[in-house]
Formats: structure tokens, C-alpha cells, sequence
């Protein structure tokens, strides 16, 4: 079979002839991949970089997808092996997948279900939101801060709050649910704008979150009002200096999201109502689908507001 072949991390991947993929264990299912999503996570896997990467090559990459097994059955699932999403088949393990509706769009559920269940498992065992609370995505341009504020108004947020980079995209949040958006770099100068949250979604850390986390031990209106903060992504830097200033004049949580944090159960148990959210359109992003055979020459491309999904 064809698939996409990471044999040197500092390259893009190679379309390539790769061995069949065989089922090993009885909960274990060949599927024809019909669509697998560019996420972050991806690229920093298949660049050696990721907290999650052995190391070894070579190694197809893609972390989920939507294949049809054998008998028809149209499913999402997660990969859990080496031999990745982005292939012409993969194996999957029966217990890390949702079944879907015959009619489910492919690429819209390969673009958007990793995204949003960044937001999504956040919330829901992270932070435990409750309805009513003040949500501020820090990232709120890309793909999955833009899902974040779907998924934070639909589990009954009271405001949602997008500060990011893209003024182009920012502009696009209020018809998603977002209540009031800020650029990045007018932050400082509007922190009463979000000094009222509960949580913050990160997704970039870095300088922006040590001054934002600064900024709230400043301009907190009420300095008992518990702060959790959600740290997803590392768009920014992977540190960040945090005063000490900020974790004493404050009830502030720094607690992460990601694999390792989150049990795999907790994560696969919330995976079947997400993806009824994308197949109803209730969560939803934008996609551009491309052929596998293409992925070396679009892997270095900019996302540019819409996920990459390749289809085979």
C-alpha cells in the first residue's frame, strides 16, 4: 500500500510504498483510510519534536482519522500505533473509535475532531466548567481556538472571550459565539476586558501567557475569584516565567490538557457526542482536502484558517 513515510524528521514526509497493514489483536480493524487531518500534534510528531515521539523512524504519520472497515461501517478513530492515520489503510483498535452516520462528511470530521477535543476534553475534565462561567481562549485564531469557542458557548459559557493574533480571523469569532475579542498586542491595555474569567484556554504560552497571568494578579476585580488556567499548546515558546506574584495575590490553577494528563478512557468516552456536534454542524471548521499523493509538497504550507485533511 501507499502511505505518507516520515524517514528523516527534518524533512517533510515521502508518498511512498509502505507494508500492508494487518490486524494483530481481536479488538484490532484494517480500515481504508478515507480522510486524516494535519493537526499541530501531527507535525510535531512526525518532526521528532513532540513530547509523545519515540524517536523511531520510519513512521507514518497522522494521529486520527475516518476509515470504513470491511464490513461497511463508517467510523472515526484514534491511532494508538506507529503505523499512523495517513495511509491508503491503517489498523485501529475497535475501542478508540466512533461509529458515524452513513452520510457523515469525511474531511469535516477529520478536521475538526482533534481540534476541537482539545477544547472540549479541556473543559469538560480539566477545568470542569460549569454554565455561566467566563471562558477566555488565549489563541483564539486558529483552527482549534476557533472550535473552543463553539464548544465553550454550547457547554453553557456565560461569555466566551477570543484574544489572538489574526485580526482577519478574530473578526470571524462573534459568528461562532465569542462575546468580545481582543489582538493579542492591545491585551495589555484592555485587561479589565478579561479580568473577570474562570478559565483560560492556552494555547500558546510562552511570554503572552506570563504577562496575561501578570496582568489578571494586577487587575483581578475580585482577588478571591478562583482562575483555572488550561495550558493545550505551545505556540509561543514552550516556557513561560511566571511571578510569583501572580500564584500568591490570586486562587490560580495552572493545570495542563494534553495526552498523559487526561486518561485515554476519560478522552475516548467523550468522543462519540463530539462527534455528533460536527456531523449536526454544531461544532464546525473549515477543511481543505488534498490527496495524499500530495503531502510532500503541501506539509510545509501555512494553515491559513482552514485544517488540511488528506484523502485517499
Amino acid at each position: 500500500m501507499y502511505a505518507a513515510v516520515v524517514t528523516d524528521f527534518a524533512k517533510p514526509p515521502v508518498y511512498q510504498e509502505f507494508p500492508q497493514a494487518t490486524a494483530s489483536a481481536d479488538t484490532d480493524i484494517v480500515v481504508d483510510v478515507l480522510a486524516a487531518g494535519l493537526h499541530p500534534l501531527v507535525r510535531s510528531r512526525a518532526s521528532g519534536a513532540h513530547y509523545t515521539s519515540t524517536g523511531a523512524l520510519p513512521v507514518v504519520p497522522g494521529v486520527d482519522g475516518v476509515g470504513r472497515g470491511s464490513d461497511g461501517t463508517l467510523r472515526y478513530f484514534v491511532v494508538a500505533t506507529e503505523l499512523g492515520a495517513m495511509a491508503e489503510q491503517t489498523v485501529i483498535d475497535a475501542r478508540r473509535s466512533v461509529v458515524l452516520p452513513d452520510d457523515a462528511d469525511p474531511v469535516a470530521i477529520a478536521a475538526a475532531m482533534n481540534p476541537a477535543m482539545s477544547s472540549w476534553v479541556a473543559l469538560r475534565r480539566r477545568a470542569r466548567m460549569q454554565p455561566g462561567q467566563t471562558v477566555v481562549i488565549l489563541g483564539a485564531a486558529g483552527t482549534a481556538g476557533r472550535l473552543a469557542v463553539q464548544a465553550a458557548k454550547h457547554l453553557g459559557a456565560d461569555a466566551v472571550i477570543g484574544v489572538g493574533r489574526d485580526r482577519r480571523q478574530l473578526a470571524t469569532l462573534p459568528d461562532l459565539g465569542a462575546d468580545d475579542v481582543i489582538a493579542l498586542d492591545e491585551l495589555a491595555g484592555n485587561l479589565d476586558r478579561v479580568a473577570g474569567a474562570d478559565i483560560v484556554l492556552d494555547y500558546i504560552w510562552g511570554p503572552p501567557a506570563a504577562e496575561l497571568m501578570a496582568g489578571f494578579a494586577r487587575s483581578r476585580h475580585d482577588t478571591a475569584q478562583p482562575l483555572t488556567w488550561v495550558q493545550i499548546g505551545s505556540m509561543a515558546g514552550a516556557g513561560a516565567d511566571i511571578q510569583s506574584a501572580a500564584l500568591r495575590s490570586m486562587p490560580l490553577q495552572i493545570v495542563g490538557s494534553g495526552i498523559g494528563s487526561v486518561p485515554v478512557a476519560d478522552i475516548i468516552s467523550e468522543l462519540p457526542q463530539l462527534a455528533e456536534l460536527i456531523c449536526t454542524g454544531t461544532l464546525r471548521t473549515q477543511a481543505r482536502a488534498v490527496p495524499l499523493a500530495e503531502v510532500e509538497q503541501v506539509w510545509p504550507q501555512p494553515e491559513n484558517g482552514q485544517r488540511l485533511v488528506f484523502t485517499t
